[in-house]
């Protein structure tokens, strides 16, 4: 959804106030994190969409990638998902069998267990997880710390959505998609570790509005420019 949309959508609602909440929804962050009485953070994010790819077991372990990504872009660790599954019963359940399969299989190599979920029959399929992990507060990484001189680094190629596109308009074949294919199912677990060994002022997972629609994000969130 257009961000200026969803900020209409969203005006007028009552902010929380709950002083255990550090990060909700007013700086479009990847999660939200909540204070626990230990002084760790919980960090909870949602992400589900529809097919970008035509094989069902891609499609899961895309989608639950993807999920996990917000959750890695705050420098916390996963602990445990949720499924979001909206199916369509009249196509066979052998299908949605194999999107499953991909998204527990990729949280069984991020090293959690999906516990449950919920579905719905939904013409049109859509597929994701809800993530919950932890966090030190002290190490936490936002999009709003970037400051004036910060190199900007990507962890994966940009791109994917125009290739996705050209995927399910037939441009191109699932083939010459694979490396693209195979970079959406890659988890962003190796790159987190290895910016933890380094001075990270931000973070953000670059998604749904592309690399310009989220560094705007960090930038107004940062109060820097770029």
């Amino acid at each position: 959804m257009d961000p200026a949309e969803l900020d209409r959508m969203l005006k007028g609602l009552p902010m929380p106030t709950d002083p255990n909440l550090i990060l909700g929804y007013s700086s479009r962050d990847d999660a939200a994190v909540y204070r626990l009485p230990s002084g760790e953070c919980i960090v909870q994010t949602v992400d589900y969409f529809t097919p970008v790819v035509d094989d069902p077991y891609d499609y899961g372990a895309i989608a639950a990638a993807n999920s996990l990504s917000d959750v890695y872009a705050m420098n916390a660790r996963p602990l445990f998902a949720l499924n979001i599954c909206c199916f369509p019963r009249k196509l066979p359940s052998e299908i949605w069998g194999n999107v499953l399969r991909g998204g527990a299989e990729k949280a069984a190599e991020a090293g959690i267990s999906i516990v449950g979920g919920h579905t719905v029959d939904d013409p049109e399929p859509k597929y994701g997880l809800v993530v919950t992990g932890i966090v030190d507060p002290a190490k936490m990484w936002t999009n709003g710390g970037a400051q004036a001189g910060d190199a900007l680094i990507l962890t994966k190629p940009i791109g994917t959505g125009l290739i996705t596109t050209a995927l399910k308009n037939e441009v191109v074949t699932a083939s010459e998609a694979g490396e693209a294919i195979g970079a959406m199912k890659e988890l962003n677990r190796s790159a987190q570790n290895v910016l933890a060994d380094f001075e990270v002022h931000s973070c953000t997972d670059i998604t749904g509005n592309g690399l310009i629609g989220h560094a705007a994000e960090m930038v107004e969130a940062s109060g820097v420019g770029m």
